[in-house]
């Protein structure tokens, strides 16, 4: 690995990776917050993920 330069990204192509990403971030800061689904750990998940399969006819198959 050492002096393998094809393991690592030049300087140049990170700086114009944070040109791509930046403007996108600063949209995303800009915008209200999504109201976000949380779940408590251990559960199945957000009821939203049943409402999202039911919409196509289909269920999750939980076992307790």
């Amino acid at each position: 690995m050492i002096g393998d330069a094809t393991l690592f990204q030049r300087a140049d192509m990170v700086e114009a990776s944070w040109r791509i990403v930046d403007p996108v971030l600063d949209v995303w800061s800009a915008l209200p917050p999504r109201s976000f689904p949380n779940y408590a750990a251990g559960s199945w998940g957000p009821k939203e993920s049943d409402d999202l399969l039911e919409a196509d006819g289909r269920a999750w198959k939980n076992i307790d």
